[in-house]
């Protein structure tokens, strides 16, 4: 049996074993760098299932961890396609031939933007980053958005300043859509982070971002 027909064998099987143990889940596939799960963006309803990377239906993900298997049949759908259950929103981060479906469970919606900078004018000596005339990069997309294991001081080195803590962030790529440091994030509940560092891998992107502070 050639690998092409084995791995339509393994997604049959795993749809099928979705019917049993799934629930009822949207697929959207996103159609540009905006809104992904807009209406006109589903294209399927299929049963899914989703279990932790310990590949143990047994045993949930514990903190800190974004990345689940799916249990679908993986032959509709492919990489940064959504899907969308009451169990919680997900995207494909993977469908390797013979292997697993990996899925990224999100937690926030975010937007990306690019500021500009503004030049000193008038005799002005400010110059620096204004959001009034920024350019959205990516907006209204579900990603994981989880705290990394390190912070940093506030330069201002007073009695009353806090750690500044960074994001681990996980989206899936856009065609046509870099991202990189100083491109600013700004989530569902307002805050506000400034990408650090940013690597486009074969799952999607991968970031980290610093919290904005005032």
């Amino acid at each position: 049996m050639d690998g092409r027909k084995l791995q339509d064998r393994l997604y049959l099987a795993s749809g099928l074993c979705a019917r049993h143990t799934g629930q009822t889940t949207d697929a959207f596939r996103p159609k540009g760098s905006s809104k992904p799960l807009d209406g006109g963006n589903r294209f399927l309803r299929l049963p899914a299932a989703f279990i932790s990377l310990s590949n143990n239906d047994h045993r949930t993900n514990v903190y800190g961890e974004a990345l689940w298997y799916g249990i679908l049949d993986a032959s509709y759908t492919r990489p940064s396609d959504y899907l969308v259950q009451a169990g919680g929103i997900f995207f494909v981060a993977s469908q390797a031939p013979l292997l697993p479906v990996l899925c990224v469970k999100t937690n926030r919606t975010i937007t990306v933007v690019r500021p500009n900078t503004q030049m000193a004018i008038a005799g002005s000596a400010y110059g620096g980053y204004t959001l009034g005339h920024s350019a959205i990069l990516m907006e209204g997309w579900p990603a994981s958005v989880l705290g990394e294991n390190r912070s940093s001081s506030s330069t201002a080195n007073l009695p009353t300043d806090q750690a500044v803590p960074y994001w681990n962030v996980l989206l899936p790529a856009v065609d046509n859509v870099i991202l990189g440091p100083g491109d600013l994030i700004t989530d569902d509940l307002n805050r506000t982070a400034v990408i650090t560092g940013s690597e486009l891998t074969g799952l999607g992107w991968r970031l980290s971002a610093k919290l904005a502070t005032t």
